[in-house]
């Protein structure tokens, strides 16, 4: 990989693996580190938006950084999005309580949401068809990487340090990521045009768009009942600007999602996979270190490791997957991968309260093949449909679709894990109504508002703090434990709802292939024949 008409390959491949790695990071690594942040900050009833605030702007840009680089040219853009990100984590390691963590955290997905799409479209503008294959694959495998170690580094960083350097840590790569783009690639990518239409308006009904449905997803059944006025307002809200956003599109000279894409049968059918496949992943996954501290009683960085084995299986899948593409269809390995995802979230979903890591961890391997084969296919094929000046908008596109689905995911799995897991203690409190005693701690337990269920699991101690007998402890973390793993097991039975779909869905991608650049030379000079 040469340097070549102002672009040294081997350079900028190092930024965006650096860029993209740590980007997506931060998507999974929070996860572990909450329960000491919270012991920290406080602000248990607002702890899902330090995840959520992330997701919202990193979705929310995407399409917009997308077309704006079709536009505009990919290397400011990076390098903005990168300044941006690492700002972002800076001040995410000084915040001070729990409000300014959730504001810092939604600039620094902003400007995560800039660099992925963008590391994916440069791949695809300085590589051909055949080279995207291997390289995508690899980069399919950094992604899923980055998100089933983060808990790991997550915890490892909060065990051995403290939690703040789990933001410190992007601050030198990010810049290091923004230095090795800026040298390597010394002109852009795309011509700019002499004319460019900015779609104003359909970034103006798109971000409230998509901050209304995911607020009144993140916050229904908890501050406010589903059936209530501010759910009406905040759905009904998110509906017409839907609507608005779609005519808005549809007239636009150069809008921001170009509905006609959706003719392409490839494009509609891998982004729809794109959404199954986040909403499951992604809204399902973060529960498992929770699993293995809470019910397993490993600790953080313990926990971590769990998702190791998925990691490697991953890595090894999204290789794989991306040599086989040059010898079948994508149908054949978009379904195989969705059928062995499937297994995992089913498997997953049996896991209880006298599960062995062992099995927690072939478990986890399954999911990790499944998950590999089906993500970088998914960019290949949309990216190998398109010429090079759609490039970008194609590529955000995708990202865009897994990514909404991974936010909506997130919150709807926890609007089921936690109403499932009140309506359980409820069930268990009526039983242990033949207990006094028992019945008595758990009502109390209830009404305190400095404990909440999850902390009893991983500081058994808090119980004696609040004055529960030491007979009834291991009773009530018993209770706790059987109540929450069901709430787990129903997460996991919902997540594989979704991906089976997706194994119908991924039926219907047609009989599309890539084209090594042999066939694609062949069939040039065929036509020249012709001609």
């Amino acid at each position: 990989m040469a340097e070549r008409k102002g672009i040294n390959k081997n350079v900028v491949l190092t930024g965006l693996i650096i860029g993209m790695f740590f980007s997506a990071l931060e998507q999974t690594i929070v996860g572990t580190a909450m329960p000491t942040i919270l012991g920290e900050l406080q602000g248990f009833a607002i702890m899902a938006w330090v995840t959520t605030a992330y997701l919202i702007t990193s979705t929310v840009i995407v399409p917009i950084v997308g077309k704006l680089s079709d536009l505009y040219g990919r290397r400011y853009l990076y390098l903005i999005g990168t300044i941006i990100f690492t700002i972002g984590s800076a001040l995410c390691a000084t915040a001070t309580t729990m409000e300014q963590l959730i504001m810092y955290r939604a600039l620094q997905g902003l400007g995560g949401g800039m660099v992925m799409p963008l590391s994916q479209t440069i791949i695809g503008d300085i590589f051909t068809a055949e080279q995207r294959a291997k390289w995508q694959g690899v980069f399919g495998g950094i992604f899923g990487l980055s998100s089933v170690i983060g808990p790991f580094i997550g915890g490892f960083l909060v065990d051995t340090i403290s939690w703040h350097w789990i933001f410190l840590i992007n601050v030198p790569f990010g810049l290091l990521s923004a230095i090795l783009i800026f040298t390597g690639m010394r002109r852009e990518l795309v011509a700019r045009l002499d004319k460019v239409y900015i779609d104003y308006a359909g970034i103006a009904a798109l971000v409230p768009f998509l901050v209304l449905l995911l607020l009144g997803l993140s916050l229904g059944g908890n501050k406010f009942a589903w059936n209530s006025a501010t759910s009406y307002w905040l759905f009904g809200g998110s509906a017409v600007l839907l609507v608005v956003f779609l005519l808005l599109e549809s007239r636009a000279k150069e809008p921001i999602l170009d509905l006609s894409l959706f003719r392409n049968r490839v494009f509609s059918v891998t982004n729809g996979l794109g959404f199954l496949l986040g909403f499951a992943m992604f809204g399902a996954i973060i529960f498992v270190p929770l699993f293995m501290q809470g019910i397993l009683g490993v600790s953080p960085t313990k926990a971590g490791s769990t998702m190791t084995p998925m990691m490697i299986a991953l890595i090894a899948a999204s290789v794989i997957g991306g040599r086989l593409l040059l010898k079948v269809r994508y149908r054949a390995v978009l379904t195989a991968g969705m059928v062995i995802a499937a297994i995992g979230f089913y498997l997953i979903s049996r896991m209880n309260v006298d599960t062995t890591q062992f099995i927690a961890y072939f478990n986890m391997v399954i999911l990790g093949l499944g998950m590999g084969l089906v993500m970088p296919t998914l960019m290949i094929a949309v990216q190998n449909e398109f010429s090079k000046s759609q490039l970008g908008t194609v590529t955000s596109a995708a990202t865009f679709f897994r990514s909404i689905g991974g936010t909506i995911g997130v919150t709807v799995f926890t609007a089921i894990m936690n109403n499932k897991l009140q309506n359980n203690v409820v069930n268990a409190t009526a039983k242990a109504q033949d207990d006094p005693g028992l019945f008595a701690a758990i009502t109390a337990l209830e009404n305190n508002p400095d404990v909440d269920l999850f902390s009893i699991l991983i500081r058994p101690e808090l119980l004696e703090k609040v004055g529960i007998p030491g007979e009834l402890q291991t009773k009530i973390v018993s209770l706790v434990q059987v109540a929450w793993t069901s709430a787990f097991s129903v997460v996991f039975l919902s997540g594989l709802a979704f991906v089976a779909f997706g194994v119908l869905v991924a039926l219907l991608v047609g009989k599309g292939r890539i084209k090594s650049d042999k066939e694609r030379q062949q069939a040039v000079q065929a036509n020249a024949v012709r001609e």
